[in-house]
């Protein structure tokens, strides 16, 4: 897992190995639990590359292996 911009503040880490086999939706409860819902509330609203791909299925299992990416809304022009 790599984080980027709010979602790295609320994870208080860069980049992490997360379990595999999980889905985005567990995956997400799973960090909850580990971070608290400062990052819980990012996940909700982030996007997530799978090996740098836009990954918009929340729940489907993610094979192990892969890279994911965390990013939260961004705003600015």
């Amino acid at each position: 897992m790599r984080y980027f911009a709010g979602a790295r503040a609320a994870a208080g880490v860069p980049e992490e190995t997360a379990p595999s086999g999980l889905s985005l939706e567990d995956l997400a409860a799973h960090l909850t639990a580990a971070h608290g819902d400062r990052l819980g509330t990012v996940l909700k609203a982030a996007s997530y590359l799978v090996d740098g791909v836009a990954c918009h299925d929340r729940q489907q299992a993610l094979p192990g292996g892969v890279t994911i990416d965390v990013l939260p809304p961004f705003a600015g022009g």
